[in-house]
């Protein structure tokens, strides 16, 4: 159905190009944005792009974002690619992320296309968007603007009885404008994204330093503690050591997941982090340190804050023990 769809948009748009060429100039009816067939949101993936399959569209998607082909050109760019990717691996979280953020600025490249008249453009774009979130609240708006300004298009050709070869040129700068627009809005968006993910980096890292120096200070106040109570009898520590709980005897009542980290799953970035954690006689797990993580600091704040929720079985005492976590962007 997509590739039928597609095929009568060029057919059609052939067809007015011909008719043009064939009327007397001074008779030429312009053939402005607002006959232009509009593109649906069922159409707004290419067939070329719906049939590539999940690995061909992660790999594009992740190329095209790189290379900040953002939205744009049609049938090669991350959106697209994203979409096609997400309708064929629902569970995909990569491209739902991924979505969330092109979104806002393929809706300022649709505005900006209607800005200029460019209506099949800005078609594109909504079609994009709305097939992206039928939700969005800037799709009625946009379709309202974009036949609006055909509208008000149309009947100012009308009155200015613009030629054929007015209207090439017209094309011509139209599609110029667009090219170099696009591409520099693509660049500064990819900037902001950068400075965006920098931050967050930075202010994970930031994180990651306050709780560690809480943690050594814990530890050390604990250490203190133990040292200026008073040592139990002989007889005492035997019995705490014969009342020990090992490792091997906890039993798991909740080990919730981890979260993903946003940034690392859109790079589709794997790994594993090792954490020793004490589990209190209640059960709750009252301490928790990285002991070593591949990479390093990426996953590290996420799996102490997993496994400071776990909860186990009560047992007569505390027991510290480790566990390997490990991070997969494909589940």
């Amino acid at each position: 159905m997509q590739v039928s769809a597609v095929i009568a948009l060029r057919c059609a748009l052939a067809a007015c190009g011909k008719k043009e060429d064939a009327a007397p100039a001074t008779d030429a009816a312009p053939a402005t944005a607002a006959t232009a067939p509009a593109v649906t949101a069922q159409t707004a993936v290419s067939a070329k792009v719906s049939a590539l399959s999940v690995e061909q569209l992660r790999e594009a998607a992740r190329k095209a974002y790189v290379e900040n082909r953002l939205y744009a050109p049609a049938e090669d760019n991350a959106v697209e690619y994203y979409l096609a990717l997400r309708e064929k691996a629902p569970a995909d979280a990569v491209a739902s992320s991924a979505l969330t953020d092109l979104l806002p600025m393929t809706v300022i490249a649709t505005e900006q296309s209607v800005g200029r008249e460019d209506f099949a453009e800005a078609q594109r774009l909504a079609a994009l968007i709305e097939r992206a979130d039928p939700q969005h609240p800037a799709v009625a708006r946009l379709k309202a603007s974009i036949g609006t300004s055909q509208d008000a298009l149309a009947k100012r050709a009308e009155q200015e009885k613009l030629t054929a070869e007015e209207q090439l040129k017209k094309q011509a700068e139209l599609e110029k404008q667009r090219q170099t627009q696009q591409q520099q809005q693509q660049q500064q968006a990819a900037q902001q994204l950068a400075t965006q993910q920098a931050a967050e980096r930075q202010a994970a890292t930031q994180r990651e330093a306050e709780q560690r120096a809480a943690e050594q200070r814990a530890a050390e106040q604990r250490a203190s503690e133990q040292r200026s109570a008073e040592r139990p009898a002989p007889t005492e520590r035997a019995a705490t050591a014969s009342t020990a709980t090992p490792a091997s005897e906890l039993r798991a009542v909740s080990t919730p997941a981890p979260r993903y980290p946003p940034e690392a799953l859109r790079a589709g970035q794997s790994g594993e982090v090792q954490v020793e954690f004490t589990v209190g006689t209640d059960g709750s797990v009252t301490a928790a340190r990285v002991v070593r993580s591949n990479p390093a600091r990426v996953f590290d704040r996420e799996a102490v804050n997993a496994v400071r929720k776990w909860r186990f079985q009560p047992v007569p005492s505390q027991v510290t023990t480790r566990r390997t976590i490990g991070f997969n962007p494909g589940g």
